[in-house]
C-alpha cells in the first residue's frame, strides 16, 4: 500500500471531520470585549443558532426560526458548508474504493482513476469550505472596522479557524490523491513465474546430456585381466 495514499486519506478524512465540526458549531462569531472593561455576558452566533452565556455559567441557545429573516451571507455560508460536507463524504467513500489495500474497485488502473476522482472531490470540498468561512469572516471584519456601524460588533469565532484548517487538509489530501495516479503508472505491478523445484535426477541428466561434457570411457584393453596371466 502506498504511503502517499495513506497520507492523503488521513488528510481527507480529517478535513471532512473538521468541516462537520465547523458546520455544526455555534461559535462562528463572538461578541467583542474591546468596547467595555468588564464583560459579564457573551453572545455566540453560528449558522443555525444564536447562543448567550454569562459569567455565572448559564448558557442558552435559540435557533433561527425561519430562513427568510436570516441575512443573505449566512444563507450563502450555509449552502457552501453543506456542499463542502456532502462532497467530503463522497470523497471519503471514493478514497476507500481507490486505495490499493481494498479489494473493491477493480484493477490498479481503475483504482487509480477512482483515487483521482476522490482527490478532485476533496479539492472541491475544501474550496467550498474556504469560500464560506472567508465570506463570513469578511462580513465580521468589515463591520468591526466600520466606524459608522453602531450595532453590536463581533470577532472571529473558533469555528472559522476549524473550517479553514479542515479546508486546507481536504485540499492537501485531494492534491496527493490526484498525484497518486501518476505513481501507479510509473510503478506497474511486476509478474513473477514459478517453475517449480528442479529434481536431482533432472539436473544430472541435463549435465550429462550437454555438448562437450565429460563421459566416462571403458577401461583400456591393455589393462585387461588377461594381460597379467
Amino acid at each position: 500500500m502506498s504511503r502517499a495514499q495513506i497520507s492523503a486519506l488521513v488528510c481527507g478524512v480529517g478535513g471532512f471531520g473538521a468541516l462537520v465540526a465547523a458546520t455544526t458549531s455555534n461559535e462562528w462569531k463572538v461578541t467583542t470585549r474591546a468596547s467595555s472593561v468588564i464583560t459579564a455576558t457573551w453572545v455566540y452566533q453560528g449558522l443555525w443558532m444564536n447562543c448567550a452565556g454569562n459569567a455565572l455559567g448559564s448558557f442558552h441557545c435559540r435557533p433561527h426560526f425561519t430562513i427568510f429573516k436570516v441575512e443573505g451571507y449566512i444563507q450563502a455560508c450555509r449552502g457552501l458548508m453543506i456542499a463542502a460536507v456532502s462532497l467530503g463524504f463522497f470523497g471519503s467513500i471514493f478514497a476507500l474504493f481507490g486505495m490499493k489495500c481494498t479489494k473493491v474497485g477493480g484493477s490498479d488502473k481503475a483504482k487509480a482513476k477512482i483515487a483521482c476522482l476522490a482527490g478532485i472531490v476533496f479539492i472541491l470540498s475544501g474550496l467550498c469550505s474556504m469560500t464560506g468561512c472567508s465570506l463570513y469572516a469578511n462580513k465580521i471584519t468589515t463591520e468591526f472596522f466600520d466606524p459608522l456601524f453602531m450595532e453590536q460588533k463581533y470577532e472571529l469565532g473558533a469555528a472559522l479557524f476549524i473550517g479553514w484548517a479542515g479546508a486546507s487538509l481536504c485540499i492537501i489530501g485531494g492534491v496527493i490523491f490526484c498525484f497518486s495516479i501518476s505513481d501507479n503508472n510509473k510503478t506497474p505491478r511486476m509478474g513473477y513465474t514459478y517453475n517449480g523445484p528442479t529434481s536431482v535426477m533432472s539436473s544430472r541428466t541435463k549435465y550429462h546430456g550437454g555438448e562437450g561434457d565429460f563421459k566416462p570411457t571403458s577401461p583400456s584393453k591393455q589393462f585387461d585381466k588377461n594381460a597379467y596371466v
